[in-house]
């Protein structure tokens, strides 16, 4: 019965009533907008790196440490923890949690083979 409706008001109602159901689906499609708009930017930052750089990101989002994002791709740990920060950098994460809420807007990441730890 509500498919798509904000409220429901039945007759007769109080123009205060109306007003309410209005207040309440302009709050509703603004902050419906807001996280449009923020999918949006998500997404172009994530447009804006390279290969190797959404190559390391899957890595850090799947919980791997610098050391094993180096041993996955075959770089030292110098070199992944540059291009872990160019990550951070360009995705303007402030930390990994802030940088994993990200990929989960954007939704799955490219998969990347991940392989059992050296000894």
């Amino acid at each position: 019965m509500k498919a798509g409706a904000v409220d429901f008001l039945t007759k007769p109602f109080r123009d205060q009533d109306l007003l309410d159901a209005i207040q309440r689906a302009i709050g509703r499609d603004q902050a419906r907008r807001q996280l449009e708009t923020e999918g949006v930017d998500i997404r172009n930052r994530f447009s804006s790196l390279t290969p190797r750089e959404r190559e390391v990101m899957s890595l850090v989002v799947a919980g791997l440490l610098n050391k094993q994002v180096a041993a996955q791709m075959g770089t030292s740990e110098t070199t992944a923890k540059i291009h872990r920060g160019q990550v951070m950098r360009k995705m303007q994460a402030q930390s990994l949690p802030d940088l994993v809420r990200m990929s989960e807007r954007l939704g799955p990441l490219p998969k990347v083979l991940v392989l059992p730890p050296t000894r």
